[in-house]
This record gives C-alpha cells, structure tokens and sequence, in this order.
C-alpha cells in the first residue's frame, strides 16, 4: 500500500517539510542577519554618497554666490563709497541701496541661498530687499564674535536678524567672509551668506536607518551642522563621533559597543568641509528578525498538520481526471481538435488546482482553433497599429523644435516672424489633427509642406534656399499624408551641416499610374552602407526597430516604414548620393566642379480614393 499514490504525497509532504522547514528555521536567523547588515552597509554608504553630492553641489552654490559677491564692482565701490568720509549721507545712502539690489539679484540666481548681507564694524548692515539698518546689535551675536576672535567662517543653524524681518522664522547655516580681504582680522566688512537649514535637513531626514538610527551633520571640529538636540545631549554619540573623527578612511562602516553590552554600526563619510555619521543599532536592526524566526516554527508545525490532511484529500482527486486530460493531449497533438474537447473532464466534475488545468487546457484547445482561423485579419490589425504607431512619431518630433523656434522669437522681439510662424503652425496643427485619415489630397500634402517651409524661412532667412516644383496635374491623386516634411525636414538639417548655405529641391512629377517625389539637397551625402541598410530595412520590413528608435533618426526611416506598410510592394525608393562617406568629403568635388548632396526619389502608386493597408 504505499506505493499507491496517496501515502506515497502523504510521505513526500511529510519529509519535505520537515527537512526543508527545519533546515530553514536553523539558517535562516544566521543568514538573514548577515544579509541584512551587509545591505546595510552598502545602503547607508550609498545614501551618504548621494547625500554628500548634495552637500558639495550646495557648498559650490555657496561658494560660488559668494566670489560673485567678493569680487564685484559693485561691492569695491560700496565699500571706498562708505569708507570715504567725505563722502555725503545721501552718496552713500545711494551705495547702501545699490548694493541691497545687487544682493537681491544674485540671491535670486540661486535657488539654494536665503539671504545675503554684508556687515560693516560701525553697525551697519545691507542685505537683500532694500534693507539698509543701523543697528549695532548684530556687533553681540556669538556669530559675529565668533568670527573676528576665532575666525569661524562656518555658523552653525541659529536665528538671523535678517530672515526675522522678512517674517521667516526657520533657522539658517551661514558662511561668512571677509570683503576687500582674505583674512578675518583686518577686515572692514564682513558678508553672511545664510542657506535655511531646512535646505540640508530634510534631505537627510529622508534617509534611514532602521527605526532609530539617525544621521548628524557636523563641522571639521565635530560640532552638530544642523538643530540635531540628540547629539548634544548623548554623551555617549559624542564619543562614538570621536572615535569615528580619527580614522583616516574617507568613508566606511565601524562596530562600537554600547551600553548594553550590543554593538552600534556607525556608518561615516567624510566631506570636503563637513563629516556625515550615520548610527543605529543591532538590536534595531535585528528585531524583527527574532520575531520572524518564532514565527517560522510555530508555521511549520501548523503546516505540517495540514500538509497531512491535504495530502490525504488530493489523492482521491487527481489520478482520474490527469488521466483523461492526458488523453486529450494526445488527440491536440494530432490535430484532431474535437475528439480532444470530448475527452477533456466536465469542469463541475474537478473543482481543484486540476479543474484549473483542465479548463485552462479546454480554452487554449478553442482558442487556438479560433487563433488559425483569424490569424490573416489579425495580421492586417497589426498592420494598421503600426502604421498609427509610426505616423504619431512625427507630430511631438516637429512640434518640439517649432516651439523652440517661436520662443527664439519671442526673445528677440522678432513680434512679425513670430505671428507668421504661430500662423503657420496652427494651419499644420489643424491638417494634423486630422488623424484618422490615413490618405490625403497631393495638394493638400504640397499646401502643408509650404507652411512648413514658410517657417524654415523665418528661421534660417538667407541661409536656406528652398524651391519647390509640380509637374502635371495633381487632380484627385492622393498619397500617404506627412511625407514631404520629414523628408525635407532632414535635407534642411544636414545640408546645414555642410554649407552655410542650404539649398533643397522639391519636385512633384504626376504620372498616369504613379507619383514621383523628389527632394534633393546640398548636404554632405548619405554613406553608401547606410542606403544599403536602408534598402535591407525595407525588404525586411524591420518595423519594429522604428518603433523603439524615439526621437533620433526617425525621419527617413519612418517615411519608408510607413509607405511600405501602406503600398506593400507597389512602392519603391532610391537613393543616390554624390559623396558616398557622409563624413565631409565633398570638399573634394567642390574642387571637381561636382555639388556634393543627396536625393531622394519615392514612387507611390496611384490612388483615387481612400484604401486599407495592403495585403
């Protein structure tokens, strides 16, 4: 009796779990912790690199704002302004307000400073906002002392003066310096540069550490950056940051006992100007741990008894129905659908993960002779979605560097090119929108690529030379829309390349039972193993490749992708180029007397009226 199948599950489960569960229950605790502290580790390294960027790319603002400042005319002259006694009150009072504006203009360049306000040991004081104060307050603030005893040009967060009178009640961190010197003691003015300290906190509060693991801040002399109170009062932080403070490493992970006799994983990085340390503890890290390990076994025994019963109940349930769906199996390999949906089970005959299979099976048996049946419409479905595909790449592709384009105009006061080119662009915006129609009118194709033209021009005056040219008459002949522009979109841009002056050609030949377009331009050539690519493209319709491509080189490709999905094998192109490298050679024909250049030729079929896709 056991090797019949039921007590041969009841075994399997029964071994399986104990083995596997036990195992795992044993393990898993040791290896957890050890994943956990090595992803840790590289985590918080990886944080406090991202972290320290931010802080370098703050303190080159800093910086930056402030030799603005230092070095500016406006700055040497306030300063010989107010240290000229003979200078009148009003002289200087035009100064003190020249350079309040000065600050408020340069503050506003930088997203990451607050204020900016240059002090003078009299007791006067300029920042941003017109503000002009006598006050001799300032000559008390520990900033200030700090400053001309000590020469700290680094104030941790505190309240400022300035910020309070424009109502902002959060505190600064502020590097001061010296104006007309390098040096803190012979100074006659001192410039406080003030950056919120909320600007460096909450970034960093973004980062964890487990629960209860925290991040400081500090100077070069391990004095808290930022309003981190914790540090202050944790004597024992303090000496984990000393002990942190004399490694050399820039960076690294260390392990200090605490205590309660556990360790701390301390996780610094050192900056240019500031230290970053990063504490948390084991036993945070690791709590949750313990209480997965005694979750585990409590569900192993749970399960264990359940695998018992279930194991017992799946016996009586799989072996009749697995045998008549393996018999269906052999029928859909012959092909012969419907002896297979006969043998398969009745699906309120089974009703477990068999009954699942079973039906997943009967529905894949129907829908795979509904799928041979249907393949060739859906083929032409799929023809058609990625024609829509390829025609949306254009529209976002030309409406981007129009807008570009107008708000060059825009700058430059150019207010007739810039009604002309919003003209022009709503006439194309409005035939664009016209999505649905797959063909249009030849001369609607040739009156839309006028308005685009009409923009070149605006664009590159001069520069560019664009003839256009029809022979025969256009009557009610209709081609694939959004051809031309792409097209010349592209002569334009390389010719650019090439000569100061691009020249592009457009011409339009109607024939009895085809169309011939033609644009030819005086750009630098296509290399031959790029037309020849162009070429395999098209006999292997690699459409596929042109929906991925995004915004480069989407122009060509995209023309013929699309004119082979709609003629299919009636449609044809050549192209010909005078300098076969692409890389500039038409240096060398100039000399010849031969104009470098490329030209494109595409033949469509005719078409009176609106058709599908080809088959």
């Amino acid at each position: 009796m056991f090797y019949s199948l039921k007590n041969r599950l009841i075994a399997s489960f029964v071994v399986l779990l104990v083995l596997s569960f036990g195992t795992v229950s044993m393990l898993l605790f040791n290896e957890s912790r050890s994943i956990v502290r090595s992803y840790i580790e590289s985590s918080a390294l990886e944080k406090m690199d991202e972290y320290g960027s931010f802080i370098n790319m703050a303190l080159l603002q800093i910086y930056d704002l402030s030799s603005l400042v230092y070095n500016s005319d406006v700055t040497k002259g306030w300063d010989i302004a107010l240290s000229d006694p003979g200078l009148p009150a009003g002289e200087k009072m035009l100064a003190n307000l020249e350079l309040s504006r000065f600050l408020t203009q340069t503050t506003n360049n930088y997203s990451g400073v607050s204020s900016v306000s240059i002090y003078r040991p009299e007791g006067l004081w300029v920042s941003i906002g017109n503000q002009v104060v006598a006050d001799r307050a300032f000559l008390e603030e520990p900033w200030y002392k700090d400053f001309v005893k000590l020469g700290n040009h680094w104030v941790s967060a505190h309240r400022d003066q300035v910020e309070a009178r424009q109502s902002k009640p959060y505190q600064v961190v502020s590097l001061l310096l010296p104006i007309g010197t390098f040096e803190p003691s012979p100074f006659k003015s001192v410039m406080k540069v003030n950056v919120s300290a909320d600007f460096f906190l909450e970034p960093l509060k973004r980062i964890h550490l487990g629960d209860t693991g925290t991040i400081f801040l500090l100077d070069e002399k391990g004095a808290p950056i930022l309003s981190q109170n914790e540090y202050v009062s944790n004597p024992e932080t303090i000496r984990k940051i000393e002990a942190v403070r004399s490694i050399r490493s820039p960076k690294g992970v260390v392990y200090l006992e605490n205590n309660r006799g556990m360790n701390d994983i301390v996780v610094f990085k050192k900056l240019n100007q500031w230290l970053l340390v990063g504490i948390v503890s084991e036993e945070d890290l690791y709590a949750k741990l313990y209480k997965l390990r005694n979750s585990i076994i409590l569900f192993t025994t749970l399960l264990l008894l359940c695998a018992i019963l279930v194991a017992t109940w799946l016996s009586y349930g799989i072996t009749k129905p697995l045998s008549r769906l393996a018999s269906a199996m052999r029928s859909v390999q012959k092909g012969d659908f419907a002896n297979a949906e006969s043998r398969i089970p009745d699906e309120k005959t089974v009703r477990n993960e068999v009954g699942y299979v079973t039906s997943t099976f009967r529905n894949m048996v129907v829908q795979l002779r509904h799928h041979i049946k249907t393949e060739f419409e859906l083929k032409l479905l799929r023809q058609q979605a990625e024609y829509k595909a390829l025609l949306m790449q254009l529209n976002p592709h030309f409406l981007f560097n129009t807008l570009e384009l107008m708000s060059s105009l825009s700058m430059q006061q150019r207010t007739a090119d810039t009604v002309k080119v919003i003209e022009s662009l709503g006439k194309m915006m409005r035939f664009s929108l016209r999505i649905n129609e797959d063909l249009i009118a030849l001369q609607e194709e040739f009156k839309y690529l006028k308005h685009y033209t009409s923009i070149l021009q605006v664009r590159f005056g001069e520069r560019l030379l664009i003839s256009m040219e029809e022979e025969g008459g256009a009557d009610s002949r209709q081609i694939v829309k959004f051809i031309l522009q792409p097209l010349v979109e592209n002569a334009v841009k390389y010719s650019f390349l090439h000569q100061t002056v691009a020249k592009v050609t457009v011409r339009i030949g109607i024939e009895p039972d085809r169309v011939r377009l033609i644009v030819e331009d005086n750009g630098p050539g296509i290399a031959e193993a790029l037309v020849q690519q162009l070429y395999a493209e098209s006999r292997s319709s690699q459409l596929e490749h042109i929906l991925n491509t995004g915004d480069q080189q989407i122009g060509l490709r995209n023309v013929l992708a699309r004119c082979q999905l709609y003629y299919g094998n009636r449609f044809s192109f050549t192209i010909s180029s005078m300098d076969g490298d692409g890389d500039g050679a038409g240096d060398g024909l100039e000399k010849k007397g031969v104009s470098p250049g490329t030209r494109i030729e595409l033949v469509l079929p005719v078409q009176q009226v609106l058709t599908n896709v080809s088959k």
